[in-house]
């Protein structure tokens, strides 16, 4: 058995973005015959694009021959129609969309991450944030693995390897894995016979299962990744489970399950997912309305208009309106052609570029006293624009309001919020921000009312980043890019 990977490097340069990063995007197929999988596990990641647009990859497995691709870049940038020709037909394919939550955003770390080993090979796609993985990688590395990247994941797939030389299957080894690595993980995990998808027994990020009427299962992050290849949905994967496919069929490793809270990372229904998605029984749609809904009761204000920030202050908005008496309307045109890798040369033109992206709809804005709903602010410098936008627009009053609670505390579990110091939230109290922004008035949403966004009892939800406790031991290591720092004074170190 050979595999063959390519990894090409990008021009792209990243500009500043909105403050809060995606996640990542994992995607799994598994059909039953050889067939053309790679384009539609192409489709997949074009649906969680949003979730990650720093790097993209696919992994085919064709009767145990693993090929694959993957560069910097969008997905549709990654995969031009020639370069995903070029991947050969198989039974099982995956992929993943990466935002960079653990290692830098280099080529390098762009995934799936194929292995090769004594028995045989694999290829691993992983959304979250471990919150053990210097200790691990500090192990591994003692026992003589060397790492080509400097992700959590690798240390993931490394242990997976370890395990499988030691146990009789694949599903077995990535059961042992479990027991080892802490924190986020939503992943997916290919062999040369079978597909694996396990989730965190917290159930910190989503992942879901699903069935193409030729008998395809597919594993996704969300949802909306099934729709997009023609899946129906089937049920989630449960926080701790362990889904095993192969040509015998599904089976399931519940053992895991229900040893821990249920923490699912309550941002997913704020910001991260998608709004078509259904995420543990539940529309991120009606959540972001119902957000927009406790916001009106919380902080009504007299004003003639609500609008939100494209695209998921948008929900939230409506429900603002439809609770307030309000009447909602587009008040922001979202230039379409311009992604979050648009490239600006330097910093004043990257501070100025949210105009270009951005633009508030004069004729319905001016004159008007105007409710603006966003889904959060983490430095404040978005919203401060934002607000001098409608401004010069011809608001008469801006009235922010934020579908989240204020942001405190560092998210240790795949959100890229490394540092207290970095959050607005942490240094200045509601009413000294609303006058760094420039906002006549600015109200977040109470943690009492985030918790009840999905209308579950107990549905179970981690909100540290507010200031609630952390479901997990805090990291010694916190550093997004603890694995790429400069050696000193190390006196074993080479020369």
């Amino acid at each position: 058995m050979t595999s063959t990977s390519v990894t090409e490097p990008s021009s792209v340069i990243p500009e500043e973005s909105r403050g809060i990063h995606e996640e990542c995007g994992v995607f799994g197929i598994f059909s039953p015959k050889r067939t053309d999988v790679a384009p539609l596990v192409y489709y997949g990641l074009y649906a969680l694009q949003h979730r990650g647009q720093e790097s993209a990859g696919i992994a085919v497995n064709d009767d145990g021959v693993f090929s694959s691709y993957k560069a910097g870049g969008l997905v549709g940038d990654v995969f031009t129609p020639d370069r995903l020709a070029s991947l050969p037909q198989g039974n099982i394919a995956i992929g993943h969309a990466r935002y960079s939550t653990s290692g830098s955003d280099r080529d390098i770390n762009a995934q799936p991450i194929i292995v090769n080993h004594f028995k045989g090979r694999l290829a691993l796609a992983h959304n979250g944030n471990l919150t053990n993985s210097y200790e691990l990688r500090q192990r591994l590395e003692e026992r003589g693995s060397i790492f080509h990247t400097t992700t959590d994941s690798e240390a993931i797939a490394y242990i997976v390897v370890q395990e499988r030389l030691k146990v009789g299957s694949i599903e077995e080894a990535v059961a042992c894995t479990m027991d080892q690595i802490e924190g986020a993980y939503a992943m997916v995990v290919m062999s040369p016979t079978k597909l694996i998808a396990a989730r965190d027994p917290y159930g910190f990020r989503p992942l879901c299962l699903g069935r193409r009427d030729d008998g395809s299962i597919v594993v996704a992050s969300e949802s909306c990744a099934l729709d997009a290849v023609g899946a129906t949905f089937v049920r989630d994967v449960e926080p701790g489970e362990l889904v095993t496919i192969s040509p015998d069929g599904i089976t399931s490793n519940r053992e895991r399950c229900g040893i821990v809270p249920r923490s699912m990372c309550v941002f997913e229904y704020i910001y991260f997912a998608r709004n078509d998605s259904i995420i543990d029984g539940a529309s991120v749609h009606e959540a972001r309305v119902r957000a927009g809904e406790f916001l009106a009761q919380e902080h009504p204000v007299d004003a003639d208009v609500v609008i939100g920030v494209p695209d998921s202050g948008l929900d939230a908005a409506i429900g603002y309106a439809r609770m307030s008496g309000i009447p909602y309307a587009l008040g922001f045109t979202k230039n379409k052609y311009i992604g979050r890798t648009f490239i600006a040369p330097d910093q004043k033109q990257r501070d100025d570029s949210v105009s270009i992206k951005l633009n508030p709809i004069r004729a319905v804005v001016e004159g008007r006293r105007v409710v603006v709903v966003d889904d959060s602010i983490v430095r404040g410098t978005t919203s401060r624009r934002t607000v001098q936008m409608l401004r010069r627009a011809g608001a008469a009053e801006v009235h922010m309001r934020i579908s989240a609670p204020p942001f405190v505390a560092p998210c240790y579990y795949g959100v890229d919020i490394d540092s207290a110091d970095k959050l607005i939230a942490n240094q200045h109290t509601v009413e000294e921000i609303a006058q760094l922004i420039g906002a006549d008035t600015l109200g977040y949403l109470s943690v009492e009312h985030t918790m009840k966004l999905t209308g579950q009892k107990d549905a179970g939800f981690c909100a540290a980043c507010f200031g609630e406790p952390y479901p997990t031991a805090v990291p010694t290591h916190t550093s997004k890019n603890r694995f790429e720092q400069k050696i000193h004074g190390d006196k074993d170190a080479d020369d």
